[in-house]
């Protein structure tokens, strides 16, 4: 059987984002082994960059303008501030609270998207957004968050928006730029674009004191597998050629992801609440992917790593 193409990049788009919601799970191992913020972000691209440069080497490589991998480092850019946001989010806030705000991207990508095209969103999405919303209050217990105060953590709140921001900023300008250039290539400016904020805001001082040998190697693996390697590649893969708005609600599928990875890695349990989140979310998903798979039929296009 042959997918549609809109939604076989659809499902790629949805693999980035799960890889990511299981990064969300590691992320916690790595922090309750005793590692800092600048060790977690720095290891998952040092490793990530890495494996990435493996793969250069039987891929197809093309040669790029200054301003197309310019353009592409400045998406990993913003891939970068989502990390370094959520994580300052999650230290201030309620897990559950930090994850309804870092899933405003869904409604601000939809909105990116009608902007730039100067069409108002189909139906469709708009549904799909609301689902998606509710969804994702159901599934991050939000409801469990009893005697929250908003006014006391302005900050945690408002790392949580920039973080819902700039994923949306990635999502977006992910499929804007060099649409046409080989993926893994495309992937490894975007992972030094942002290996370069760690960089510039952390000392990358695990690398020379033993800690990367000692204990950080093992989770840093993991982390740029899940964290660099496989969203970037399968965003590279599916959002050039999808609209930036169903690519950002093919993107939500990062939360039920992260729950369920959450479920077996750190043995959390699933609320009734939560399962009706997810499969709120699930149907958000599934709903712009309907109309295009009774119009499309071509044979799809093979895809060039």
């Amino acid at each position: 059987m042959v997918l549609p193409k809109q939604v076989k990049y659809s499902l790629f788009v949805l693999i980035g984002a799960c890889s990511y919601g299981i990064h969300a799970s590691t992320v916690k191992l790595t922090f309750g082994a005793g590692h800092s913020i600048d060790e977690v972000t720095g290891g998952q691209y040092f490793f990530g960059i890495i494996m990435l440069l493996l793969l250069l080497t039987f891929s197809k490589k093309q040669k790029l303008s200054l301003k197309s991998n310019l353009n592409l480092m400045g998406i990993g850019v913003f891939l970068s501030f989502t990390g370094i946001f959520y994580s300052l989010s999650i230290e201030r806030l309620p897990a559950s609270i930090a994850i309804v705000l870092l899933f405003q991207f869904t409604w601000i990508g939809v909105l990116l998207d009608a902007i730039a095209s100067k069409k108002w969103p189909s139906k469709q999405k708009l549904v799909s957004v609301v689902l998606l919303w509710l969804g994702t209050i159901f599934a991050a217990g939000i409801f469990e968050a009893n005697g929250f105060q908003w006014s006391q953590s302005l900050d945690g709140v408002m790392y949580g928006f920039f973080a819902s921001i700039t994923f949306a900023l990635f999502i977006f300008f992910s499929g804007k730029v060099a649409k046409n250039a080989p993926t893994i290539q495309r992937s490894i400016m975007i992972a030094i674009g942002g290996i370069l904020v760690i960089i510039a805001l952390f000392r990358p001082t695990f690398v020379w004191d033993g800690t990367l040998t000692e204990s950080l190697w093992s989770y840093g693996l993991v982390l740029g597998l899940f964290g660099t390697i496989f969203p970037i590649i399968f965003f590279s893969l599916g959002t050039p050629h999808i609209d930036s708005g169903l690519a950002t609600i093919a993107g939500a599928a990062e939360l039920p992801a992260a729950i369920v990875a959450a479920m077996f890695i750190l043995g959390e349990v699933i609320t009734l609440a939560q399962g009706f989140g997810m499969m709120l979310i699930l149907v958000g998903i599934i709903l712009p992917q309907l109309p295009t798979h009774t119009r499309h039929r071509k044979r799809s296009e093979p895809i060039e790593l």
